[in-house]
C-alpha cells in the first residue's frame, strides 16, 4: 500500500454514503411487486441485497417468493418510475458528506463516484441531495457534475459488487492507478470490492453492524463522514 502523501484520489460509494434511498427503493419495489405480481414483499425481504445492484434487489427477492413472471428489464423499470416520484423533495445528504465531498476536492484529490445502480437512480439521489444540477438546469454542454471527475454506474460494468470492476474503472476514468485510491463505502460486499481493487476502504457504519464491517477488512471505520475529514485519510 502507498503512504499517506501518495493518495490521489477518493471514490465514493452512493447509496448509505452519500445519502440514505434504501428505504425508498425497497418502498418503490414493495410497491412494484404488489402492482405487477400481487406479490406482498416486506423490506426486510431486500436487506440481503443491498449493494449489489437493483437486478439482484428485486431478482433476489423474486426469488425468495418464487415469482416466476418476475422480468427483470420491465419489473426494475417500473420500480424506477414509482422511485423517482415518492423520493421528490425528501432525499437529504447524510451527516458530513457534502462537507467531505468539497472538503476532497479543495484539497485537490480527484474525485469519482461508483455506484452498483442504475444512470436512473444515480442522477435522480444526486440531484435530489445537491450534488447535481435538477433538470432543466443542466448547461448546455450537457450536465455539469462539478464534484466529481468521473462516475461510473451499475449497467457500466459486467460483474458487480464484491467483485472489484466498478471501483477499477471508477480509477482508469480518473487516471489514477488503484493503490493510491481511498473507497468510500458502507456495505459488506462495497468494502470486499475496494480491497479486491487494492485500495485502501474507509467503511461507514451507516447500513450495517460495526461487527459486519470490521470483519469485511476495511482500513478505517466511523459512524458517518462528520465523524472525519479527508485529511485523516
Amino acid at each position: 500500500m502507498p503512504t499517506n502523501e501518495k493518495i490521489q484520489a477518493i471514490i465514493f460509494d452512493m447509496d448509505g454514503v452519500l445519502t440514505d434511498s434504501e428505504w425508498f427503493i425497497a418502498e418503490a419495489g414493495r410497491l412494484m411487486f404488489q402492482e405487477t405480481h400481487g406479490v406482498a414483499v416486506s423490506h426486510e425481504d431486500f436487506l440481503p441485497f443491498t449493494g449489489l445492484g437493483e437486478n439482484r434487489f428485486l431478482g433476489g427477492v423474486a426469488e425468495k417468493h418464487g415469482i416466476s413472471a418476475f422480468d427483470v428489464a420491465r419489473d426494475k423499470a417500473r420500480t424506477y418510475a414509482i422511485y423517482v416520484e415518492i423520493v421528490k423533495g425528501k432525499l437529504k445528504p447524510l451527516p458530513g458528506a457534502m462537507k467531505f465531498v468539497r472538503r476532497s476536492r479543495e484539497l485537490g484529490y480527484k474525485t469519482a463516484l461508483a455506484t452498483s445502480t442504475d444512470y436512473i437512480k444515480m442522477i435522480t439521489n444526486l440531484r435530489e441531495i445537491g450534488l447535481a444540477p435538477m433538470e432543466g438546469q443542466e448547461k448546455s454542454t450537457g450536465e455539469n457534475f462539478v464534484y466529481f471527475d468521473a462516475m461510473v454506474n451499475g449497467n457500466e460494468v459486467e460483474r458487480k459488487k464484491p467483485y472489484p470492476d466498478i471501483f477499477l474503472e471508477a480509477a482508469r476514468r480518473i487516471n489514477t492507478a488503484p493503490e493510491y485510491c481511498w473507497v468510500v463505502e458502507d456495505s459488506i460486499g462495497g468494502i470486499q470490492a475496494a480491497r479486491a481493487a487494492g485500495m485502501r476502504c474507509l467503511a461507514l457504519l451507516t447500513s450495517f453492524s460495526e461487527a459486519e464491517v470490521k470483519n469485511a477488512g476495511p482500513d478505517i471505520i466511523v459512524r458517518d463522514l462528520s465523524f472525519i475529514e479527508p485529511e485523516k485519510l
